[in-house]
């Protein structure tokens, strides 16, 4: 054990993201700031080792033991906001997949040069029409007194 002393409003680091700070010392308290990243947990020893013994003693919970609790406390076959994961029928050689039955509806595609491109009501613009935004102007030869 590494044994440091430290007075009121010094510190000490634990790596580069834990700051530990001595806040106040009144008789034999000692009151400690302690700054360190939200994905590290922080607590009282005797905090940490009561998460420790529930955390143990939920790992011990067996499948039997799951129909013997009441009704309100057992968890809902799927969650809300989540899905059952769907499992594929097997595919036989030739059958498409039943999940995926071909190509969205639309135009079918022909052979051939491509459509003209469509307006926004689905129509083809008049001749001399540019939907696109106009391009930039392009800067010309300057003369050398300017």
């Amino acid at each position: 054990m590494l044994v440091l002393s430290r007075q009121r409003d010094e510190t000490i680091m634990i790596g580069d993201d834990i700051e530990i700070t001595i806040v106040d010392i009144r008789g034999d308290k000692v009151r400690l700031g302690i700054t360190a990243p939200a994905t590290i947990p922080v607590h009282r020893k005797e905090v940490y080792e009561a998460i420790q013994r529930e955390n143990r003693e939920a790992a011990r919970v067996k499948m039997e033991d799951l129909p013997n609790l009441p009704k309100g406390t057992r968890p809902a076959a799927v969650p809300p906001g989540f899905h059952r994961p769907h499992r594929p029928a097997p595919q036989h050689p030739g059958q498409p997949h039943p999940g995926n039955q071909g190509t969205p509806p639309g135009p079918e595609k022909k052979d051939g040069p491509p459509a003209p491109p469509q307006g926004p009501s689905g129509s083809i613009p008049p001749q001399g029409t540019n939907n696109s935004p106009p391009a930039a102007p392009t800067p010309g030869p300057t003369s050398p007194g300017q």
